[in-house]
């Protein structure tokens, strides 16, 4: 194994231990979300570069379609667990909340089913 490849790999587990310490220490769900829909991502990203470097042109190939995969679903699988945790839990810490006009236009209320 190369010494780039290593760290490189490295490198991606430590930003995912950082994730993960970010997912036990932030308060609001939105944070824990944000700290795992961000750097997951990268870390797979960066740890996925490490190990094509070592793998020939099948793995490094399988590699890419999974990096494609997880980074094109992942924020949409984000955004959909903000939007139910943002309607069925009740929270004052919000500022602004720019969606509750429309949840209101749509007859929707926090707590309710849709």
């Amino acid at each position: 194994m190369t010494t780039v490849a290593e760290i490189l790999m490295l490198v991606g587990g430590l930003i995912a231990l950082l994730a993960g310490i970010g997912l036990l220490r932030f308060e609001t769900n939105y944070a824990r979300f944000h700290a795992a829909g961000k750097a997951s991502p990268v870390a797979f990203l960066v740890t996925a570069l490490g190990a094509s470097s070592q793998l020939g042109w099948e793995g490094t190939a399988s590699l890419a379609i999974t990096t494609a995969a997880m980074i094109l679903t992942l924020p949409v699988g984000v955004h959909l667990l903000f939007r139910a945790v943002h309607r069925t839990t009740p929270g004052t810490h919000l500022r602004v909340d720019e969606l509750a006009p429309a949840e209101r236009a749509a007859g929707l209320r926090r707590g309710s089913e849709p």
